[in-house]
């Protein structure tokens, strides 16, 4: 039997997940997802979690770690996480980085914004420079909270990731998540 085990920098990106992978990977259904207090919390996590969580009893766990990239360079940051599981001994961990953070992938959806806050026309926007390439914006989670009014992370995770058409988003960094979980389903 196989178990994943989804670890994230914050609740906002659990609560994502929640919608999420029942739609993107119906197929699975044995997984856990715990969040962290941000990425210094979740790397210390890291190394503990996966040394203590070996495969037994028939279980076999597949570790994904999901980070936002922030202001890093996103092949660094991804390498850093990868060499503290290769030490732990799982090298075999999937790691995504979000680019720049979750909320890069709900500007990717402004249909799904506008459906969870009842807004008008901001879909229309979806076209515009600011939003047709939502991973080149550096500030996404204020890009957000200017067109929702909602500074609530967690409230807006919930709200906006009920509405998204999983199939068409504008962000590359979403897309490379979605086909790295679809991939790894299919292959573990």
């Amino acid at each position: 039997m196989k178990k994943y085990v989804f670890m994230t920098e914050e609740a906002s990106m659990e609560k994502f997940l929640e919608v999420a992978l029942p739609v993107l990977v119906p197929q699975i259904t044995n997984y856990q997802i715990i969040p962290h207090e941000g990425k210094q919390d979740l790397e210390k996590s890291i190394p503990r979690k996966l040394r203590a969580w070996t495969n037994y009893e028939g279980i076999q766990y597949h570790f994904i770690i999901i980070r936002d990239k922030d202001s890093g360079d996103c092949v660094e940051v991804k390498n850093k996480i990868a060499k503290i599981c290769k030490e732990a001994g799982r090298k075999d961990t999937v790691v995504i980085i979000a680019v720049h953070e979750l909320e890069s992938w709900f500007l990717g959806d402004l249909v799904a914004v506008q459906k969870a806050y009842n807004l008008n026309n901001l879909a229309k926007r979806q076209q515009t420079k600011l939003f047709r390439l939502p991973d080149n914006i550096a500030n996404a989670s204020e890009q957000l909270y200017k067109l929702c009014n909602d500074g609530t992370k967690i409230s807006r995770a919930k709200k906006i990731a009920t509405h998204m058409n999983f199939e068409v988003n504008n962000s590359a960094s979403f897309n490379h998540f979605k086909r790295k979980i679809q991939q790894l389903v299919n292959l573990g």
